[in-house]
């Protein structure tokens, strides 16, 4: 019997020792897909093709004429065409200070005009330039009947592709009244 002894007490002692642990699992790394940036799109050549510049054209009328302001809400206007009733004349502005020319690109028309620098508004405004048009044009009328659009560029400016909405007509027919 002597011999069972040292058997059951390591028997006994082995079941005062704590059950392994096992470890715990630890969680994979969170593999996330290569960001692979979008290709810019290209251009097309034909600029009827181009995306509209982001905004919406707007129309006022004030005691001195209309204005139809063209830029998004809340923000400064990118362009704007402004009647004055009394002279029956119109101008179109664009937000800016470079006094290269503007050009008018039309589906029927394209045509380049001279532009001045207007005066300064309140301090922190943004500056325009514009050119004065009178309320026969033909240009206004090519603006109004161009085929969903038309753009507006200037040479050391980012050119503008505006929708061609019934705010222009609305300040046209203002001054030919």
């Amino acid at each position: 019997m002597r011999n069972i002894f040292p058997l059951i007490a390591l028997a006994v002692l082995a079941g005062c020792v704590a059950k392994p642990v096992a470890p715990r699992p630890v969680a994979a790394p969170v593999v996330r897909p290569a960001v692979v940036p979008r290709p810019v799109p290209v251009a097309s050549a034909d600029w009827r093709d181009w995306a509209v510049t982001p905004g919406d054209w707007a129309y006022r009328q004030d005691q001195g004429g209309s204005t139809a302001l063209f830029g998004t809400t809340g923000g400064n206007a990118l362009l704007t065409l402004r009647c004055d009733s009394a002279s029956a004349t119109l101008y179109l502005s664009r937000q800016g200070s470079v006094v290269t020319p503007l050009t008018v690109r039309t589906s029927s028309v394209a045509r380049s005009v001279p532009v001045q620098p207007t005066s300064p508004g309140p301090v922190g405004a943004p500056s325009y330039v514009a050119t004065r048009l009178t309320a026969r044009d033909p240009l206004l009328d090519a603006m109004v009947f161009s085929r969903g659009r038309f753009i507006v560029e200037q040479a050391g400016t980012t050119t503008l592709v505006v929708p061609a909405w019934a705010e222009i007509a609305r300040v046209t027919e203002d001054c030919r009244r």
